[in-house]
Parts: C-alpha cells; structure tokens; sequence
C-alpha cells in the first residue's frame, strides 16, 4: 500500500505530525487555507521529546521565557511583578502581604509537583480506562505509580485541587487581591466561566505545565516557523480542503475548494472536531450517536484579540489587568448571560512594536445582539483606556489599532466559534474524552481519519504535542 498521507492546516500541530509522519516513512502534501506564512509567535510548553525527536534545536527553536512573567498594575497605583526566582517574587509579593510571602515558595513547590504529572501526561496518549489491552493496562499501572510517587500530601492535593474551583484553592493559600487575581486569571483563560467556578483550579495546573516553579503562564516559541522551514514536506498554501472523500469506508483524500482532487491513505486534521468531522468529512459515514457528541462540543469562544501598533517596542514583556478574584468574576458575569463584559480582564503581551491584548470576555453571539462596528470598537476602547490608565505615555505611540472577536477569528481562521484551543478545555473534555469521550486516541470512526489538532488531548497551550501524540497513533495503526 502506498503510504501517502495528507495534513491539514499549517499550524504548530498540523506541521508536526507531518514531520513525524515523513520521519516514520509517509510522502507527506500539508494544505493550509491561508496564503502567507504565519509568523504568529506560538504559546505553550513544547515537549522535551519532540524537541529531541525531530531536532529542533539544531533547526533553530527558540524557546523564551518572559521574566518577569507578569505585571499587574493595581487600582490604587501600585503593583506586582512575579519573576521566575520564586525567592524574588516572595519579596514582591511582602509588599501586599507578609503571610502570603511566607506561603509562596511552598504553594510553588506542590503546585509544580502536580504539574509534572501532567507533563507526563501530556506526552503520549491519553490512558485508555476502557481497554483489555495487556500494554495499555501496563500503561494504566504505570499512570497510578507516577500518582503514588507524589506522596501522601501530593496525592491529597491532586485528588483534591482537580475538581476545585480557582477561588476556592487560592482563598485556601493567600489573602491578597493582587496575587489571586493573577493566578486566577490564568485559570480561566479561554473558558466561559469565573473564577468560582468548578473545575477552574485544573486549568491553573494546565496553564503551569512546562514552566518552572512560581511561572504560571506558558512560554513563547518559534516553533511554527522552525517547522515551516524544514525540510521533508511539501507545505501548500493558499490551498483550502472543501470535502474529505470517502470510499468503502476509508478516506481516500481530499478535494479542494477550487476542485482539485488529492489522493490519499491517511487524513490528519489539525482543523477543530467541529470543523473536520461535521463541516469537511462527506456526510453519511458518522454513527449519529456520535455526530451528536461531537455537535455537544463546548467551544464557547469569549476571547477577543485587540492588537496596538506602537511607535517602538513596549517597555514591558505581559501585563495583566485582573486586579482580583471578584473583578474577574464580575467580568464573567456580563458573559454568563450573553453579554459582553462592560470591565473586562485583559492581558497585554508585547511582541516587537506590538502589543497582542487577550481580552474576555467578549461572546461568540451576544444575547442583544451582533458584532456591530460600534460594539466592537467600544469594546476595544474599555480595553485599552484602562491599559493607558496602566502604562502612561502609552497612548501617543499608538500608530495602529485592530480588534477581532470571537467571531471575526472564526471567520479569518477557520476555528469554530474562534476559540483558539478548538473547545474549552473543562474538566469533561480533556484526556480521554477529548474531543469526546471513547474516541480521544487521535482515530476516528472512519478508517484513515485522524485528528491532530487542539481539540484531541493535551489540548490547547502545549505547543504540537498533539500533533506529535496523532502521528505515533498513525504510525502504530497505518502498517
């Protein structure tokens, strides 16, 4: 059999499986539907093994960890930094509280006990709780004795913190506004929820993966652009995917928006569950039980992109606008019922004379109504008249201003409801049940169909992990 595969889109998990793929013996064609390169800097831990396996560093990956991680400018005028020295960031955390300066370096401590097992995690395949497989059940043995080795207070941690909400855990730990609603920030980046709600503490952990003690906010990379310029694929651009063909129940490849007809043995989607399996696969081939669990995929998208065009780089590296726990619950407030947040919580990150400003919470379809011009610019105007509140002297270098909502990135980027991790990542869509539950192992029920993109396991901010997870599934199953 001819081993020929195709990969859609040219993202960070797309471009990996490709490269795996071609390393494992596959004559690889990538389609991407847009026609430049993206330069876009690529936000997650990148797994050591991939790093090793496809030789990264030697083409050029940089990875850079932003120090200080954050800046929070307060309402009263002052303000906190959190560096990558925890002992550093213990004596700015004593200007706001002495108790909490005493109990960071340990909460760092437990906190980066647990993010290694999510590491460990994140690095193959989600465990299989359903299979009779000898090596899968060796796997599974293998994923209770890594939870056994944190040790009793480990384990009560990570039994315990999973279903927590993030108020709850940090009200357990500090009392200071400032370094909650830092943390708490973290904790429900890209998710239609608040900080009291259940389950949010996971995403604090998530969000602490590959970083080190006291960080928790993901690095940056290169890695997309690494990828790009490598060679052993051939990377189509301005190239859209209309259908993905069947035949006798297997795919047979693809056929273009302009229709262009490409064969082949092996799909591999990085394109959203939505998007592949109900808008791009030929119809008829589901099992409705599970084209409805797919249709029951939480995206919920609320992050809205603000970008700034400064006269000359920003002075600082990510600046966070989430002055406490109750502020990011009340911004949340506004979405909970469809509405965008009239105080919305923000962060600012600088990347050469931008500034890329996260913005939530801005819905997908607001209640009263569409995305109008006004809506979006008033929006944008909260945004950033609080950020020069923040940083004076900012506004005169402001040469440039550009927003998109969840929907205007749906429709440049394909992303169903413009959520950039291709579904919330809430407790009911990670590990095994992502994208949903009985088929979170990359193959899909049509035989040569895989998924490789945010929306399989680990999920959203872990730079090509999935990517690298769906190619060992293809390279195991495709022989």
């Amino acid at each position: 059999m001819s081993r020929n595969a195709i990969v859609i889109g040219a993202g960070a998990n797309g471009l990996v499986t490709a490269h795996a793929l071609a390393k494992g013996g596959y004559q690889v064609l990538v389609l991407e539907q847009q026609t430049g390169a993206d330069t876009s800097t690529d936000i997650g831990w990148v797994p050591p093994a991939l790093i090793e396996e496809l030789d990264l560093a030697k083409h050029g990956l940089e990875i850079t960890h932003p120090d200080p991680w954050i800046l929070s400018v307060l309402p009263d005028g002052g303000t906190l930094e959190l560096w990558h020295d925890v002992n550093k960031s213990a004596q700015a955390i004593r200007h706001h509280s002495a108790a909490d300066s005493e109990k960071w370096p340990e909460f760092c401590m437990r906190m980066r006990r647990l993010g290694s097992v999510l590491e460990r995690l994140y690095a193959s395949a989600p465990p299989n709780v359903e299979t009779t497989d000898v090596r899968e059940l060796i796997r599974l043995a293998g994923v209770g004795l890594l939870v056994k080795r944190l040790g009793r207070q480990g384990m009560i941690d990570l039994i315990r913190i999973l279903p927590m909400s993030v108020a709850e855990l940090l009200d357990d730990w500090f009392e200071s506004d400032a370094l909650k609603g830092i943390l708490g920030a973290s904790a429900v980046t890209h998710l239609r929820q608040g900080p009291r709600s259940g389950g949010t503490a996971f995403n604090l952990l998530h969000h602490h993966v590959g970083s080190p003690p006291g960080v928790f906010r993901s690095p940056r990379s290169n890695l997309k652009q690494v990828l790009a310029g490598m060679p052993g694929v051939e990377v189509r651009r301005g190239a859209e995917v209309a259908r993905i063909t069947v035949k006798a129940g297997r795919v047979s490849g693809v056929v273009l928006k302009s229709g262009e007809e490409i064969a082949a043995t092996v799909v591999a989607s990085s394109a959203d569950p939505h998007r592949t399996l109900l808008g791009l696969l030929e119809t008829g081939w589901l099992d409705p039980d599970f084209t409805l669990a797919v249709e029951n995929v939480k995206f919920r998208g609320v992050a809205a992109t603000v970008t700034l065009t400064l006269d000359k780089a920003a002075e600082f590296r990510t600046l966070v606008e989430a002055p406490s726990l109750n502020y990011l619950e009340r911004a949340y407030d506004d979405a909970k019922y469809g509405r965008v947040s009239a105080k919305p919580w923000f962060e600012a990150r600088a990347e050469g004379n931008r500034l890329i400003i996260h913005a939530q919470y801005a819905p997908y379809e607001p209640a009263d109504g569409g995305w109008t011009d006004a809506r979006r610019n008033a929006f944008a105007d909260a945004v950033v008249t609080r950020l020069y509140e923040c940083v004076p002297g900012l506004r005169p270098r402001v040469v440039g201003r550009a927003i998109e909502t969840p929907k205007d990135l749906e429709k440049r980027s394909g992303l169903t409801e413009g959520h950039a991790y291709q579904g919330e990542m809430t407790l009911d869509q990670i590990l095994f049940m992502r994208p949903v539950a009985g088929w979170g192992h990359y193959r899909m029920p049509v035989d040569g169909l895989y998924l490789c993109g945010a929306g399989t396991h680990p999920g959203g901010s872990v730079a090509g992990a999935s990517g690298r997870n769906a190619a060992r599934e293809i390279l195991r199953r495709e022989k």
